[in-house]
């Protein structure tokens, strides 16, 4: 008993010190860019947006896929938009400014 009062005291600083990180996910990708809208046609997408780089046939059922565009890609089910996502643009660093 004296050995676990003696690990809960000492571990005690440790879970007092803790902190919280906060990471923005949703702030990705330019506010200025709209993305296909939940519900809209593929016909309205090819209208406003144009030919996408890459389509990817339908998988599944209900069948699902994929029109990637350069910055942005747009899922459907069946020919109506369920998501519309950025992609990831990481944040680089130049290498030639961090050599000495």
């Amino acid at each position: 008993m004296p050995r676990l009062l003696l690990a809960l005291i000492l571990c005690l600083p440790f879970c007092a010190n803790a902190e919280t990180l906060r990471i923005p996910l949703g702030q990705q990708g330019a506010a200025a860019a709209q993305l296909p809208q939940r519900g809209e046609s593929q016909r309205a997408v090819l209208e406003r947006f144009g030919l996408a780089d890459e389509e990817h046939p339908a998988v599944g059922s209900p069948p699902i896929s994929r029109w990637d565009y350069r910055e942005f890609s747009v899922y459907f089910e069946y020919d109506h938009v369920i998501n519309s996502v950025r992609h990831h643009r990481p944040r680089t660093s130049d290498p030639a400014k961090e050599q000495p």
